[in-house]
């Protein structure tokens, strides 16, 4: 079973965008990077105004984010 979550593109570095969860900054884990083309295309946002954009992600059985939506 899949969860959706919020998250927040915290920056970008490279062609990498710095993911971390939508929770106040004392509560959150290291960023987690994924590549900033990948969920630019998703949401239909330039990669480079991804930072400071919340949206949604569906944790996957490993872990990782995908299905990339706006908030």
């Amino acid at each position: 079973m899949s969860e959706r979550v919020n998250v927040k593109v915290l920056l970008l570095l490279g062609d990498q965008a710095e993911i971390v969860a939508d929770v106040p900054a004392e509560e959150r884990e290291e960023p987690a990077r994924y590549p900033a083309a990948e969920i630019a295309d998703a949401v239909g946002v330039p990669a480079a105004e991804l930072a400071g954009r919340r949206l949604t992600a569906v944790v996957g059985a490993d872990e990782r984010l995908s299905g990339w939506q706006l908030a």
